[in-house]
């Protein structure tokens, strides 16, 4: 195995100037330090992650905390762009990725590692919780823990965390809805959690701002990336003797529920009802009628939660907690009637 001294001798400079060089120290001539670092590709050198651990007290691994309980995981377009900009800005600063769960080893007691114990067996610096019970124990014990945490789309006390602007994207559908003539509008929400509460007060409260009075029965609950669910409430909604003119979905995937459901009864999108999706997927693209929706930016979200955990961890003396907003677009498309 190449050591520093064998790249040393070589290039015949000091121990310390191959250190720089390799770690990219600024106090060493361009010249010299480029021409170092060929010196060690040609020779084959490695860095030895151990001893740069022992060095820099840093792994350069950051941890990646993805539970999706619908199953859909990383082939859900959603989840994998913000998972992969997340990868490429993490890679950009010299971190590796890696994968925390629960299902990995036994423990002394003989149990499944934590979540926590998992990123500490890794040794990871710090974590990104991007999709979660948040709620859950192990959840709450990672981050309270000594470990850096960066959340998405969650608040926690005293936490950094990367928000998509929910409560103004529901507000822009809502008010496109409206100047459309929509006053029978109905939305079908996801699971109990963070995001599905800023959408849904900001849905009362933009209706209430409109004059739009909302019906009790004209907002169900779903899940979020169940087509299933939604087909069941479209169902529901359809039923009514005074049928919503407008139905907005949790999202573009779970909407495909409501349009086989929609189609079944032999319905047209959008001359006898409309409907808008949420997050801006490329199949809201592709399909016919275009799905009107509001488009997240997966890729800033991404980018933003790397980039706030690795200040944590490079910088925690001078990195403080805060919530980064990350504002989204609506995108027209051709689901949405105008209605005199």
């Amino acid at each position: 195995m190449v050591k520093i001294k064998d790249i040393a001798e070589r290039c015949g400079v000091s121990i310390a100037s191959v250190s720089k060089a390799l770690h990219g120290t600024s106090d060493l001539n361009p010249n010299t330090a480029e021409y170092i670092r060929n010196v060690a590709k040609e020779m084959g050198y490695v860095p030895n992650a151990s001893a740069r651990l022992l060095k820099t007290n840093r792994s350069y691994n950051i941890g990646v905390l993805f539970v999706d309980s619908t199953s859909s995981g990383l082939e859900h377009e959603y989840f994998s762009s913000i998972l992969n900009s997340i990868k490429n800005e993490s890679e950009n600063h010299g971190y590796d990725i890696t994968f925390i769960s629960h299902h990995f080893g036994n423990n002394q007691a003989g149990g499944h590692l934590t979540f926590y114990e998992h990123a500490k067996y890794r040794n990871v610096d710090g974590v990104i919780i991007a999709s979660v019970d948040f709620k859950d124990p192990e959840v709450i014990q990672l981050v309270e823990s000594d470990i850096p945490t960066v959340t998405i789309d969650y608040l926690f006390d005293g936490k950094s965390s990367v928000v998509s602007d929910n409560i103004q994207g529901v507000r822009e559908i809502v008010n496109y809805l409206v100047d459309c003539g929509h006053k029978r509008i109905a939305f079908i929400t996801g699971e109990d959690t963070s995001v599905t509460r800023n959408r849904v007060t900001s849905f009362y409260r933009t209706c209430d701002e409109r004059g739009i009075k909302v019906r009790e029965d004209y907002v169900k609950r779903g899940k979020y990336h169940v087509p299933k669910e939604s087909g069941i409430a479209t169902r529901e909604l359809l039923s009514l003797d005074e049928k919503p003119t407008v139905i907005m979905y949790p999202d573009d995937y779970s909407l495909l529920g409501g349009v086989t459901e929609i189609e079944k009864r032999g319905m047209s999108i959008p001359d006898d009802i409309s409907i808008v999706g949420y997050d801006g997927i490329k199949l809201s693209r592709l399909v016919r009628p275009e799905i009107t929706t509001f488009v997240q930016n997966s890729t800033e979200i991404g980018i933003q939660a790397a980039r706030k955990l690795i200040e944590i961890i490079e910088h925690p003396k001078s990195s403080y907690a805060e919530s980064i907003p990350i504002q989204g677009k609506l995108q027209i498309g051709k689901t949405v009637k105008k209605i005199n």
